[in-house]
């Protein structure tokens, strides 16, 4: 009998943020429940650690040479290549996506047979997405943002409609009706995108008073956090003013709550699976595009290459049938990424991987010796080599760069880039970076060495809209050129 898969994703989750991975503060009793069952790999990263790209890996096999983006080009149609849907679809499968999918066209549906969308309210060319459609309907058009947070900002409050009407409640429920209504006759492919933890930061209630009188994880800060730093981390700073201790603890115990929220949510869909008969025919993966820096090193959001934005959960669950590399229990250090989902879900189920992917199975015995991470351009360009211990980080505009043992020091707090005990590894891993960089990267090498490009002064960034604050979507948002839509949502 063919199997079932499921896949999960989160917005902006990193993986030190899982009781799993040894946190102290959060609940993540389905989270532990599927790594004690499976497989959850502790080297696992976001290729570009922000949304669209991140998607593009993974629903494409491939790195972001490949499919063509590390920036977050909102209006950046998908390549003409195999998707994750086509492949299980023309095996057979029923496909079917709920929640985001963060593509262009919004209704592009990327080989599923169906997408039921949530779109954190990018109204581009008129789009009304099915959640906002599901609000207007319960009676509250246009209102899901009338909680005043903003959707890539730190502030927060309760949710303030009804827990039924909340996107983690409705995304959850849309795919336990969807595999309820899946054909018997095939097997399904269900992927179940979630738009939290991602601001706007709007937990239930509920949620965030269990949370109300713990101590949070205090900020981390490193032996370089406080000096000066390379334009792409100023840049950052002069964006997001840092938090009073208070209120930094408040926002983490808001941002834990939502990943409860989800992870009880998480409950409803596999109950779901269990009670229609088909669990233990099911693969299961969790895994999110990125993480969120959250105000460690004085830093927030993402696209940054270290730990917390960059380093993702993955948790894989076979089938019922399924042994060795799938079966349960096992922590696995290799170093994984996005673009490997697609390989490795597609070999657990007995389908044929496309040539055109880049990602390798996180199955068998097969291990990468380096894993390349690259994100943005120009002054906010950042890349990255991970031989397993040792992370190189480099900032071309500036030249700057850090180096961290992330065995000995995994909340990356002293930089060993200037120790003549490490010349050796900066050495091999300078080499193994510079094997790696193409397009626009090559202007800053000169003779075969990277020599990057002197720092600029960042002028002040005036943030008038509020980091693409939303308002009341009501009457839908009148048709903008996508171009323009996309920089402003």
């Amino acid at each position: 009998m063919a199997k079932n898969v499921l896949l999960v994703t989160v917005d902006e989750w990193p993986a030190y943020l899982m009781g799993a991975a040894g946190h102290q503060t959060i609940e993540t009793p389905t989270l532990d429940s599927l790594a004690r069952a499976g497989v959850r790999y502790t080297n696992a990263y976001s290729e570009s650690p922000v949304c669209v790209p991140a998607r593009r890996s993974m629903m494409t096999g491939t790195d972001p040479q490949k499919h063509g983006d590390r920036v977050a080009q909102g209006t950046l149609r998908m390549p003409e290549m195999p998707s994750l849907a086509s492949c299980f679809r023309a095996s057979g499968y029923q496909a079917t996506a709920v929640g985001k999918l963060h593509v262009f066209p919004q209704r592009d549906r990327i080989g599923f047979d169906d997408v039921i969308l949530a779109e954190e309210g990018r109204q581009l060319n008129g789009t009304v997405d099915d959640y906002e459609a599901f609000l207007a309907a319960s009676g509250h058009p246009g209102e899901h943002f009338l909680h005043g947070m903003g959707n890539n900002e730190y502030s927060w409050r309760t949710w303030h409609l009804a827990e039924e009407l909340h996107s983690t409640n409705w995304i959850a429920s849309m795919a336990a009706r969807t595999i309820k209504r899946r054909d018997p006759t095939r097997p399904g492919f269900w992927y179940v995108s979630f738009t939290a933890p991602h601001p706007p930061l709007t937990p239930l209630a509920s949620y965030f008073d269990r949370y109300a009188r713990r101590p949070a994880p205090p900020r981390i800060e490193g032996d370089w956090s406080r000096q000066k730093l390379p334009p792409a981390l100023e840049s950052i700073r002069d964006y997001w003013a840092d938090m009073p201790d208070e209120q930094l603890a408040d926002m983490r115990r808001a941002y834990m709550a939502l990943c409860t929220h989800i992870d009880h949510q998480l409950r409803v869909i596999i109950g779901t699976l269990r009670e229609e008969g088909i669990l233990d025919d099911t693969v299961i993966l969790f895994t999110s595009d990125h993480g969120d820096m959250l105000g460690d090193h004085g830093l927030y959001a993402k696209r940054l290459m270290y730990e917390a934005s960059a380093n993702i959960p993955m948790i894989l669950m076979g089938a019922a049938s399924d042994t060795g590399a799938a079966s349960p229990g096992k922590i696995d250090d290799r170093l994984v990424g996005l673009q490997d989902v697609m390989v490795t879900l597609l070999e657990l189920c007995g389908i044929s991987v496309p040539s055109n992917c880049t990602g390798v199975s996180m199955l068998g015995t097969g291990r990468r010796a380096i894993f390349y991470g690259e994100c943005s351009e120009g002054i906010e360009g950042t890349r990255m080599v991970h031989d397993g211990r040792y992370k190189l980080i480099w900032y071309p505009v500036g030249n700057h760069f850090q180096l961290f043992d992330l065995d000995r020091d995994p909340t990356e707090c002293r930089d060993l880039s200037g120790s003549a005990e490490h010349e050796r590894v900066m050495k091999t891993l300078k080499a193994a970076l510079l094997a790696r960089l193409y397009g626009s990267d090559l202007q800053y090498v000169r003779d075969g060495e990277l020599v990057g490009e002197e720092a600029k002064s960042l002028p002040h960034r005036v943030n008038r809209g509020l980091s693409g604050q939303r308002g009341l979507q009501y009457p839908p948002l009148p048709y903008r050129d996508a171009a323009v839509a996309s920089k402003t949502l």
